[in-house]
């Protein structure tokens, strides 16, 4: 798209970024005549539309080189690498019924199963067992494969059915001998063992039921001067409460995720990943999956999701079921031959996906109809975008809408107001859209950064519990909960399921708020308001920026040069301009109340800070709160940030010998004379050290290091925050490690009691590595 930006001539390029929503007709039918006349725009229009140039078509030839590649690898029992070409083999073979070869394909299928039994992947194994046999049933390899995944499951009887299949359909003398001979040993085995059931079923239900709430709920949209439109509560909600479910209208899968994720649902995929049969851009975890995404399979009439949605009237209200839907084909139109939707942006491809849906919704069978985007009552900031941020957009709009009908041809007629339509369509998305995101665990060795995870002993292994952004969604209702930075429910995701929980007690005619990401505790006030304003286009004016917190004033904060004073020195400017009120420095004047914290440390802080009253209250740079000495705080910034970074040098290092953990352990001491005892630097430090020592096998001074961050981090956020819960699982491995089974187990209840709170009965669903660590704390 950069050579498409560069042609734009000035003048264009001024009109489109200086103008503003109501001038789109212009400036879009004016870019579109000029690129009309522009070979240049032709040669990559054709580039992302023509099946001839496009580089996610399925060729049997290279299906047949990487099965090569594949027989080389296990020849060699290199099984990862085999499993690795088998499967992009299956990605680029044929696979659509009139052009499939049965042969090729059934036997990609069966070597993959092979690898997969070398590798222990038994139930992976299995299902490709079965896919082979759904092509071919008359395969007998297929058959013997499978009856020898089963053995090794201990499944016998069922072991010995598919060997006797398998004797059955072999043609070669040596191949009935090996089968007979297995055959044998089973029988050998079922006569002295128990038998074991196992499951072979491919089309897994990946869908995941949601538990409502015995009451009902009522949420309703209502529109304030200071916010907007936002939704209130009607009733008192209890915390921990389901509140709202809602399917995305569309979603995409990040790029960054597009080989480790599945397409649809947006888990992580397993070793017989599933592709689509017409291209080689998705992947997908299952059979199922794969058939959603095509819009075969329609939702389940009796899923007890707990909850609809009513966007005509702008309520949500609880319920017992979701009304039925047919699942929109999402990729058909994407898969056509062409592969623009692997080049353009996320956001871009999201909104294709969008008009899509409303296309096949509103075309009558066998009539071309006029263009018109769907009716989406969102806001979309489109004057406050930058100018070079409006041009991409133009082009972004012209290039899709031809795609699009490219895809759809004569039934697809535009005017001049559908480019308008589709570039305000692209800006709704980027100020609505939400990130989907999962929480993934992982053992790692020491040579892996560890990003908010727990240890485990001796250090020779690290259990990482980290969130990944996977996909991008649109979801309606969703779209109308307000921010705030201390908001009071819990959004998360199971599968492409938006669902919303409270953290606590929310009165009637109260709001119900989430975090657009910026949260108190995480960031100072300022960074918050940054945030906000680069991302979504508002100044936030929630009760946490409305309110000065102390976690704001001491969160980036030094220590009071006077060794009896217990003040702070903010790398922020605040003026008290009367009585609880201050002025904050944010690149401008910023004006919110003072509030005092109710936990009782923090309030002698707070004492401690803002002792004196009145007008006469100036805080500066470099002056403390309190008693208004001064330190030079450039300087003071400069050492922080030194020591910082050789406390920052543990994660860089695959082994960490005793200078490094020296070193940073005197940066350590000279933090703590600088920083103020609730300071994010010094949380950030005791954690980082924790992990040093947990990786040495130091679990003892682990633990001190790691409950030393989580004290720190009490104050900053509050004992009950999801944050601190994760952190507890840290101290959890290192007091397992340390064989302390009561405290690990104690420590365990408590985060398990904080998770609930913000996923009630999902929190091994959507925290999958809670049931294997609690299994571990039972047996310690």
């Amino acid at each position: 798209m950069e050579r498409l930006k560069s042609a734009v001539p000035p003048d264009l390029r001024r009109a489109v970024g200086e103008g503003t929503a109501a001038d789109l007709a212009n400036t879009t039918s004016r870019l579109f005549a000029f690129f009309d006349s522009l070979p240049l725009f032709h040669q990559v229009m054709q580039e992302l539309t023509d099946p001839e140039l496009a580089l996610c078509r399925k060729d049997k030839v290279k299906a047949v080189e990487l099965k090569g590649h594949g027989n080389a690898c296990f020849s060699r029992r290199e099984f990862g690498k085999a499993l690795r070409f088998y499967s992009q083999a299956l990605r680029h073979v044929p696979i659509n019924s009139g052009g499939m070869d049965v042969n090729l394909v059934s036997s990609l299928y069966v070597n993959r199963a092979s690898t997969m039994h070398k590798l222990g992947l038994f139930e992976e194994s299995l299902r490709d067992c079965d896919r082979a046999i759904t092509i071919s049933p008359n395969y007998s390899k297929a058959w013997y494969r499978k009856g020898m995944v089963k053995t090794a499951l201990k499944n016998y009887s069922s072991a010995i059915h598919d060997l006797e299949v398998a004797l059955s359909q072999e043609v070669t003398s040596s191949g009935k001998s090996n089968i007979e001979q297995e055959l044998k040993l089973i029988l050998e085995k079922h006569e002295s063992v128990n038998e074991a059931g196992t499951s072979n079923c491919d089309s897994k239900d990946r869908d995941l039921p949601l538990a409502g709430q015995p009451h009902k709920i009522v949420i309703e949209s209502i529109s304030t001067p200071n916010k907007g439109r936002g939704m209130i509560s009607t009733d008192d909600i209890p915390p921990a409460s389901l509140i709202h479910v809602e399917d995305p209208l569309a979603a995409i899968i990040m790029k960054s995720s597009r080989e480790t994720h599945c397409h649809f649902c947006f888990s992580e995929t397993p070793a017989d990943v599933v592709f689509c049969p017409s291209c080689t851009i998705p992947i997908y975890c299952s059979k199922r999956c794969q058939e959603q995404s095509a819009g075969h399979i329609s939702r389940d009439e009796d899923t007890n999701l707990g909850y609809s949605t009513n966007v005509a009237n702008l309520s949500i209200t609880s319920s017992c079921k979701s009304p039925r839907s047919k699942l929109f084909a999402e990729h058909r139109h994407e898969c056509g031959g062409a592969h623009w939707a692997a080049v353009l942006p996320a956001d871009v491809v999201l909104a294709g996906r969008i008009i899509a849906h409303s296309i096949v919704k509103r075309m009558p069978s066998g009539k071309s109809f006029a263009f018109s985007g769907p009716n989406l009552d969102l806001v979309h900031h489109y004057d406050q975008h930058s100018p070079a941020n409006k041009l991409e957009s133009h082009i972004y709009a012209i290039v899709l809408l031809l795609c699009l009908q490219n895809h759809y041809r004569s039934d697809l007629l535009w005017t001049e107001d559908s480019l308008s339509q589709l570039v305000l369509l692209i800006f709704q998305i980027k100020v609505n859209s939400i990130a989907i995101v999962c929480m993934r665990s992982m053992d790692r060795g020491p040579e892996h950064t560890i990003n908010r995870g727990f240890y485990v002993a001796e250090g020779a292994k690290m259990c990482s519990v980290e969130q990944v952004r996977v996909a991008q969604a649109l979801y309606v209702s969703g779209s109308l909960f307000n921010h705030s930075c201390q908001p009071n429910v819990h959004a998360y995701f199971l599968s492409r399921a938006f669902v919303l929980r409270t953290t606590e007690f929310i009165k009637s005619g109260s709001p119900v708020e989430l975090s657009y990401g910026p949260q108190v505790g995480e960031m100072h006030i300022s960074e918050r308001q940054k945030s906000l304003q680069e991302n979504y286009y508002f100044s936030c004016q929630c009760s946490s920026c409305s309110e000065l917190n102390l976690s704001d004033l001491v969160m980036n904060s030094f220590c009071c040069p006077q060794s009896n004073c217990l003040g702070a020195i903010s790398e922020s400017t605040y003026y008290r301009s009367k009585e609880n009120f201050v002025n904050v420095s944010l690149g401008g004047s910023y004006v919110c109340k003072l509030s005092l914290p109710v936990d009782m440390d923090m309030e002698n802080v707070a004492k401690s800070l803002l002792q004196n009253s009145g007008v006469s209250l100036n805080i500066d740079h470099g002056c403390c709160m309190s008693c208004r000495s001064c330190i030079d705080l450039s300087s003071a910034l400069a050492t922080s940030h030194r020591e910082e970074s050789t406390i920052d040098r543990l994660k860089k290092h695959t082994f960490l010998d005793k200078t490094l953990i020296t070193e940073a352990l005197q940066s350590l001491k000279q933090l703590k004379k600088l920083r103020h005892p609730y300071s994010k630097a010094l949380a950030q430090a005791e954690d980082t050290i924790a992990e040093a020592f947990a990786k040495v096998g130091d679990q003892e001074l682990a633990r001190k290091h790691c409950e030393a961050s989580i004290q720190i981090l009490e104050k900053l956020y509050h004992p009950k925050h999801i944050i601190i819960a994760h952190e507890l699982i840290k101290l959890v491995s290192i007091l397992l490690s340390l064989g302390d089974g009561a405290s690990a187990a104690a420590t365990f209840a408590q985060a398990e009691a904080i998770f609930s709170l913000y996923y009630g009965s999902h929190v091994e669903k959507v925290l999958t590595y809670m049931g294997a660590l609690k299994k571990a704390v039972i047996d310690v």
